[in-house]
């Protein structure tokens, strides 16, 4: 989800159709990652999956034991891309905690602002399923922990007066720029997200230098 030029991708169908054939379960799992993430878990049904798939049905339940566990598989490759996105985000800025925050909420007010931003799929799903025990759930809350606890480990490098606070208020800032970015458009709020981390931040740094 970034601007500029990008090859367009491809559906499983059109894939399956023009000589780039791949295995049922990776079609399956191609074409529910699309569907899920623009309409929604719920309301997307096994014949809607297995017709953009242009497999059998019989192949989903071969790959998968149930669509709820296809809704785990689509998430699992989404936290995935997602932990490569961040670290290949900080790994332009090594040893530099405070510029990896700031290029870290850059980004991510560019994907939230892109036009086919759907808002975050964890978000999405955790909204989607309340049930403590659904399998999608886990994985969003799962996510979201992480997010946490590598903002609080940014926090603590960059010397922040009170990092457990500080890296809270920035998830707060994440989950605030994926949801006014589906309200908003790429004209909103979202935009001036890094601005907002990096006040944020620099307050508690200052902070912490007063107190030496």
């Amino acid at each position: 989800m970034r601007r500029g030029k990008t090859a367009t991708a491809k559906t499983p169908r059109q894939a399956a159709k023009g000589g780039e054939p791949s295995a049922p379960r990776e079609r399956l799992l191609a074409a529910a990652g699309d569907l899920f993430y623009r309409q929604g878990i719920r309301p997307v049904g096994v014949d809607e999956i297995v017709a953009e798939a242009n497999v059998a049905k019989m192949s989903l339940y071969r790959s998968f034991a149930s669509k709820d566990e296809l809704a785990a598989a689509y998430l699992t490759e989404r936290d995935e891309r997602y932990w490569r996105w961040w670290d290949g985000i900080a790994a332009k800025h090594p040893g530099e905690p405070r510029r990896q925050i700031k290029a870290l909420f850059l980004s991510l007010a560019e994907r939230t602002t892109h036009p086919r931003w759907r808002g975050c799929p964890f978000t999405n799903a955790a909204t989607e399923f309340p049930e403590p025990d659904h399998p999608a759930r886990k994985i969003a809350e799962a996510n979201k922990r992480e997010l946490q606890r590598r903002l609080r480990a940014l926090a603590e490098a960059a010397g922040a007066c009170r990092p457990a606070a500080l890296a809270d208020q920035l998830v707060l800032l994440f989950e605030g720029a994926y949801t006014t970015a589906q309200t908003f458009g790429s004209d909103g709020p979202a935009k001036a997200v890094a601005d907002a981390a990096d006040a944020l931040v620099a307050a508690q740094l200052g902070v912490a230098r007063r107190k030496r």
